[in-house]
């Protein structure tokens, strides 16, 4: 969903679905444009994931761990303070394993670990009084092509365009890090206006007909906190992804062929 239509209160509000639930933790699908949770920053906004999930469980519930709102993917809450306590002791930890999807600019044929720190991106206004001079953090992601493409239309100086479909895994939690890691590789994520490319996403919004950031979070791996069991929540893919990879020309028979492959 286009972040500005959720500002018109004249559409149906976002819809959330429900992956997991238990007497202490729950899982959902956010859509891309939601906020997690209401903030200052966003005073007009109406809907927000940790309200809508509240409704929907019918209980409190409690953020332990950040979703951009321009990325789409599973989001996992707590019904506690003290179950999000200890979450957030995995997250800060290194113990929970994020998977993501994502499109990028360009063909990509090699696998890789970036280890490139980054500057910590700060608000003008949430990060007003913040030091403003920090050294950059460490960063590391994990990166795998899955599919390529090229089609016969330019979005530039070429008179064909080229894409990628890549598995990214974040060993860090860095704000906006799989952006702004792909950007660095020249291989910006589609749909991303911060640090991606302006043509590109021009000529996707126009030709796919979908306006949105090209990254969800597919898979999240973790240990309970009360049972101990090792947990894997994963998320389907949205209707627009599988519009695009058809324009693409990743057909239905390359992708049955190998599920995993739209494994983050």
């Amino acid at each position: 969903m286009n972040p500005d239509e959720l500002l018109n209160p004249e559409l149906p509000p976002p819809c959330i679905e429900l992956l997991y639930e238990d007497d202490y933790l729950v899982a959902i699908h956010k859509p891309a444009g939601l906020l997690v949770h209401r903030t200052y920053l966003a005073r007009k906004e109406k809907y927000f994931a940790m309200q809508m999930t509240r409704d929907l469980v019918g209980c409190h519930v409690f953020p332990v761990h950040r979703l951009d709102r321009p990325t789409s993917g599973v989001l996992l809450l707590a019904k506690s303070s003290e179950m999000a306590n200890e979450l957030c002791q995995q997250f800060a930890g290194h113990l929970v394993r994020k998977r993501y999807l994502a499109l990028v600019r360009g063909n990509m044929h090699e696998s890789g670990e970036l280890d490139y720190p980054l500057k910590e991106e700060l608000d003008k206004i949430a990060d007003k009084f913040a030091v403003q001079d920090k050294d950059a953090q460490p960063a590391i992601t994990r990166y795998q092509p899955l599919l390529n493409s090229e089609i016969p239309f330019s979005s530039g100086r070429y008179p064909s365009s080229r894409f990628a479909l890549m598995a990214l895994e974040p060993l860090t939690g860095r704000k906006h890090q799989l952006r702004r890691h792909m950007a660095h590789l020249r291989h910006p994520i589609i749909g991303d206006t911060t640090h991606g490319d302006g043509k590109q996403n021009r000529f996707f919004r126009e030709h796919f007909g979908h306006n949105r950031l090209w990254l969800i979070a597919k898979q999240l791996s973790f240990i309970h906190p009360v049972t101990g069991q090792a947990m894997q929540i994963e998320t389907e893919l949205e209707a627009e992804w599988l519009d695009v990879f058809q324009g693409l020309g990743w057909r239905e028979e390359i992708l049955q062929k190998d599920p995993s492959i739209l494994l983050a």
